[in-house]
């Protein structure tokens, strides 16, 4: 003990001692180690040797960490505050997504005399964006003026994204004509900014325009093209490409995900493996999706297994993208697995597995996930809902639906969409509860939908019910006049109830819907394709 009574007091003068240099190599060394305590009283206890770039690594430190408070008490307690001091705070409550502390930190540092750089416009205008605080665009565009910083690729960039947020197509052109050296950056910008807005023909003429191409350039094309819905042109940019990497790859992948053509992104995912691009976390979540939408089990496995090899660590995109394929594909104890497996889950996480249970018909399991999610501080939303609700009508528990129902707006908020009164309806119409449903669908605050129809109509073919069939034919032909459910249900409910003079009804209906039945279909799995 006494031995440490003299160490001590020798390791406290020592640091009162250090030298500035000293002091912050010290410290960025306990930084580095994520050691934020030790890091702290050293700097507390070295009042003599801070200066302000250590002040900057301390508040950095603590942002960097998810400590937004302790960031802030340590910046309010600053002697003197430099740019990097203000800019560090502006991009804390970024981070933590506070736009009016970010705007109103901004004043407080021009109140201060000190003048903004292009970093600090650049990360103000970050923070705007997607909030109601992004009318204040055209505000820091006359600040950028007169500092002279709009002709910046750093800040003219940033006001581009600034004027795609708020749709302003005009003041897009103008903020790059005035960027005094552009650079591939910037025309990316613009091309991006303007199939953002919708404008391919514009952002296709920019991009023939452009002095020089990189690969962003290209992929930023591919990408607009999809996001507008032409992913046949978005292709034909991609085929054109001499250079690519794993994003342009993933982009024209997820492209053919997100529309639908499943085995193209299959097929696109082959070739990527072939040209020896590696994939990311990132491709394999939208190859997942595609197996997912082809219900593709042999395809998923293969799939999963090259994820193993692979050595991507399985972070909760990744593994909710196998949970949800597993759960599509027919192997919900699979999905259950990797699901349990999970160090973390968040909502999306849930909401596929009790998805997959709901398709299933596993309406209890459904609903015990559902009470698991919300014990661990989970909270649903619309998507959960539609998943919870599509569980009671699968697994006939009327009540439970109509309670989780009511629930949804008066515990959590959430205003019941066309969707969930698709779901209701199809509880009761499965139960037998016609009349309710159709007592639901005249109550609705919305439009039906041919969804919503289409739920009564199945409930009435189920159940032969004429009088409420006839209702229900009526409003779906309203909105879709040769949908091919109305005559095929109306011709079995008139020949179960052997309805007097129902040819004749029936034709008129045939004719007023004028869609013959469709032919059945099937398609089975082959370890090689899918037909």
């Amino acid at each position: 003990m006494r031995t440490l009574d003299k160490v001590v007091p020798y390791i406290s003068r020592h640091v009162c001692t250090l030298s500035t240099a000293n002091l912050n190599h010290l410290i960025n060394g306990y930084i580095r180690k994520g050691n934020l305590s030790d890091a702290r009283k050293l700097f507390d206890q070295s009042p003599t040797s801070r200066n302000t770039v250590l002040w900057n690594k301390m508040i950095s430190a603590y942002i960097q960490n998810d400590e937004p408070q302790n960031a802030q008490n340590l910046f309010d307690e600053m002697p003197e505050r430099d740019i990097v001091s203000w800019n560090t705070a502006v991009s804390g409550l970024k981070k933590i997504k506070n736009p009016e502390g970010v705007y109103f930190c901004f004043l407080e540092m021009r109140r201060t005399g000190l003048k903004p750089n292009e970093f600090t416009l650049s990360i103000l205008i970050s923070a705007l964006l997607d909030t109601v605080f992004n009318v204040l665009i055209p505000q820091v565009h006359a600040s950028a003026i007169s500092l002279a910083l709009n002709s910046s690729v750093v800040v003219g960039s940033a006001l581009m994204r600034g004027y795609v947020n708020v749709g302003d197509r005009v003041a897009l052109g103008k903020v790059f004509d005035e960027i005094s050296m552009k650079d591939v950056t910037s025309w990316n910008a613009l091309v991006l900014g303007y199939m953002d807005l919708g404008d391919t023909d514009e952002a296709q003429r920019v991009f023939g325009l452009m002095p020089e191409k990189n690969v962003v350039s290209w992929t930023t094309l591919v990408k607009g093209y999809i996001g507008d819905g032409k992913i046949n042109a978005a292709r034909s940019v991609f085929d054109r490409m001499t250079e690519r990497n794993v994003v342009s790859w993933t982009v024209m992948i997820s492209g053919y995900a997100r529309n639908g053509k499943f085995m193209d992104a299959l097929r696109l995912f082959l070739l990527m493996l072939k040209s020896g691009t590696q994939p990311n976390h990132f491709t394999f979540s939208s190859v997942l999706e595609a197996c997912a939408g082809c219900s593709s089990l042999i395809l998923g496995q293969q799939v999963h297994l090259n994820i193993l090899k692979s050595g991507i660590p399985n972070d909760v995109i990744l593994s909710t993208s196998l949970v949800d394929m597993y759960a599509k594909c027919g192997d919900i104890e699979a999905a259950f697995c990797i699901f349990q497996s999970m160090p973390k889950k968040n909502l999306v996480s849930w909401n596929s597995l009790i998805g997959g249970y709901a398709r299933h018909g596993l309406g209890t399991r459904a609903l015990e996930e559902f009470e698991r999610m919300k014990r661990v501080g989970i909270w649903p939303d619309h998507v959960t809902f539609v998943n919870v609700l599509s569980g009671c009508a699968h697994a006939g528990l009327v009540e439970q639906g109509e309670r989780e129902f009511k629930a949804m707006e008066t515990e959590f908020g959430i205003r019941a969409g066309v969707e969930h009164y698709a779901c209701m309806v199809d509880l009761f119409g499965r139960a037998g509860q016609l009349q309710k449903a159709e007592e639901l669908i005249k109550a609705m605050p919305v439009e039906p939908d041919v969804v919503v129809w289409g739920a009564l109509l199945g409930g009435c073919g189920l159940h032969s019910n004429l009088e409420v069939t006839t209702f229900a034919a009526d409003g779906i032909c309203r909105l879709e006049e040769d949908h091919p459910v109305v005559s095929s249900t109306l011709l079995k409910i008139h020949g179960e109830k052997g309805v007097l003079g129902s040819n004749v009804f029936k034709l008129k209906k045939m004719k007023e819907c004028s869609r013959r039945k469709q032919r059945a279909g099937s398609w089975i799995e082959s370890s090689h394709v899918v037909r």
